[in-house]
Parts: C-alpha cells; sequence; structure tokens
C-alpha cells in the first residue's frame, strides 16, 4: 500500500499503532507518517504495514491517499465468485479503537474491502473519500461489523461492491450525508452465512445520494442457513438516480446459485422504515421487499416514497412477500401493488 502526501495520527493510548507507534502502549501523542515511516509521494514507496489496533481516543486526519493499487487484482478470474477474494488485502484495518475520528482521508483501488472496522466504539468518519472502479469486485468502501456508535459523515464512495456495508453486531450505527455510485448501495448483511451471528440494532441512513448504483438501500440475508436478528432499522431522505433496485430486503440473497430449492431466511427483521426516499429507478422493480415465509418481516413502514421508472417494460412496480407494511404519505409506485415472480432476480 502507498501513501501518498500528509497524514497525522494522534493517540492518547494505544497498545498498536502504525507498527509499534502512536505513543508505543500508552505514552500518547502525534505521529507524522511522513517523517516516522518514510511515506513519500511517489507512487511507489511502500507502507503496507500500518496498523490500527487497541487504540484510545484515536484521530487520524490529513490529506493522504492509501492507494491499494489494486487494478491488478480486479483483473483476475475468479474474484467475482469470492473464491479468493478473501486472502486479498484490505486498505485499512480499524480493530478495537475506543473514541476515535478518521477524517479527510482518501483510500483508492483497494483489493479488496477499502476499510473494516471490527470491534469499535464511538468511531466517526467524516470527509472521507473512497475511490475504485465500478468493476472493481468485492471492493466494499466501510464494512462495519460488532462495532457500537459509529459515525459514516459527510463521506464520498465510488466502489465495485456496496458503499457501506453492515455485518452482524453492529448497534448504533448513523450513516448521514453519503453519496455513492459507482457501488452496490447502502446494505444491511448479507446476513445468516455464519454461525453464532450477533443482532443488528439501531441503524440510521439519512440524507444520502446514490447515483447508477446496483441497490439503493438494502437488508440481505441468505435462506436457510444461521438464525439472526436485525431491528430498529430507518432509512429516510434518500435520493436515488438510475438505481437497479432503489429499495430491498431481500431474504432470498444467493448469488452464484449455493443455495437449496425453498429454502427459507432465519434471520428475524422487525421494526424498519423507508421515508422520504424518491428518484428513479433503472429497472421497473423500485420497491422490493421479499421476506421469509417462516419468520415474515414485522412492523416495516413505507412513507412519501416517489421512485419512478420509463422504459418499455412499464412503469415502476412494488413488490412484497410475507410483509403487511404500514403506508402512510404517497407511494408511487402503490404499495405491494405487483405480484413477486416465483424466481426473483439476484442481487449482487
Amino acid at each position: 500500500m502507498l501513501i501518498l502526501l500528509l497524514l497525522t495520527i494522534s493517540s492518547a493510548k494505544a497498545q498498536e499503532a502504525g507498527g509499534g507507534g502512536g505513543g508505543g502502549g500508552g505514552g500518547g501523542g502525534v505521529i507524522d507518517v511522513v517523517a516516522k515511516f518514510g511515506a513519500k509521494a511517489d507512487e511507489k514507496t511502500d507502507l503496507s504495514k500500518i496498523a490500527f489496533n487497541r487504540i484510545e481516543n484515536f484521530k487520524l486526519s490529513g490529506a493522504g491517499v492509501f492507494d491499494g493499487q489494486g487494478t491488478t487484482a480486479y483483473k483476475r478470474k475468479g474474484c467475482e465468485k469470492h473464491n479468493f477474494c478473501g486472502s486479498l488485502p484490505i486498505n485499512l484495518r480499524f480493530d478495537f479503537l475506543t473514541n476515535a475520528m478518521i477524517q479527510g482521508v482518501t483510500t483508492k483501488d483497494s483489493k479488496q474491502f477499502h476499510i473494516n472496522v471490527l470491534g469499535c466504539k464511538n468511531i466517526t468518519f467524516e470527509h472521507f473519500t473512497v475511490l475504485a472502479p465500478g468493476e472493481s469486485p468485492n471492493t466494499d468502501g466501510i464494512h462495519i461489523g460488532r462495532s457500537d456508535g459509529v459515525n459514516v459523515l459527510n463521506t464520498k464512495i465510488k466502489t465495485g461492491d456496496d458503499c457501506v456495508s453492515i455485518g452482524d453486531g453492529t448497534k448504533n450505527l448513523v450513516i448521514n450525508g453519503v453519496t455513492c455510485g459507482p457501488g452496490h448501495g447502502i446494505s444491511i448483511g448479507s446476513l445468516g452465512l455464519f454461525k453464532n451471528e450477533e443482532p443488528i440494532d439501531g441503524v440510521t441512513v439519512k440524507n444520502c445520494t446514490l447515483t447508477n448504483t446496483s441497490n439503493g438501500v438494502r437488508i440481505k440475508s441468505w435462506p436457510g442457513a444461521e438464525p439472526g436478528t436485525c431491528s430498529n432499522i430507518h432509512f429516510e431522505d434518500i435520493t436515488v438516480t438510475n438505481v437497479s433496485s432503489p429499495i430491498i430486503i431481500d431474504q432470498k440473497y444467493c448469488p452464484w446459485n449455493k443455495c437449496k430449492i425453498n429454502e427459507e431466511s432465519k434471520v428475524k427483521l422487525s421494526n424498519i422504515s423507508f421515508k422520504n426516499i424518491h428518484g428513479t429507478s433503472a429497472l421497473p422493480e423500485a420497491v422490493k421487499i421479499i421476506c421469509s415465509a417462516t419468520l415474515p418481516c414485522e412492523n416495516v413502514e413505507l412513507a412519501d416514497i416517489e421512485i419512478t421508472h420509463s422504459g418499455p417494460t412499464g412503469p415502476a412496480v412494488s413488490q412484497c412477500s410475507n410483509v403487511k407494511p404500514k403506508v402512510s404519505g404517497k407511494q408511487n409506485p402503490a404499495a405491494c401493488s405487483a405480484p413477486v415472480p416465483a424466481n426473483p432476480t439476484p442481487t449482487s
């Protein structure tokens, strides 16, 4: 990985930062990674051993670019099926940080996820930038898991997978002012694939704009597989432009045909709202709420939906399965007015 320009790292208490820096186990202080680690804006210097782990009161800021040089990896065959993607490097990992601010930094062309947030508490990304081609596989912008109190604010994400992906154990997450596109949208999940997944509870996504993405705001879980819960999820004030699936709950998420026929998701979804979501859909199916027959979605709300589609296949439609949403305000398309096909189109 290359770091370009200037980054400043500060922490009041650190066990490990920047390969042992950041105060070195409690000393605190400020690190200039250019001076300390030899980062150079020459697009050649390798700084791949910077790491951020178990730090309190941490701040990373500056005009730096973390360049993962992933363009060669994007051309390799098999990554679209995740046969080897998991072994590729992630640009930045933030593990078990408490009270952290990541501000004004750019991550570019990661070979896998750009950012992985695990086990953190009270961490904020603000004026953050993610850059990767739309065809780059498995390059989630910010992936969040098992963390409490994460904020993603005023951030621009262009990538080849989910702009923000939200994994199990996420609590009290706020995403506000994010622009996404290209990419796969803002997604919760996929859920239910692994044993002992922790509940997701409390996600608010507001004031976001998605343009030319394959999905808008989405919750996805695998049919069959493992049990789990996802509750208190709120999407509000969202603008979509030429988005293939602007509003989607997909409890039959099954890319690459890995699922058995007629299996149902065991993930319980409840207290979910979609409010003031407007714009244009690239496909007729503007709203798809496909829930599990075994565990129907509970307390789903659709309020003030205005999404249009124009094309040879007709106007926008709204599909629902195993859910009875509460409906208020304008509904275009009319809520749950279209039949669900026997084999819904798989989403990426």
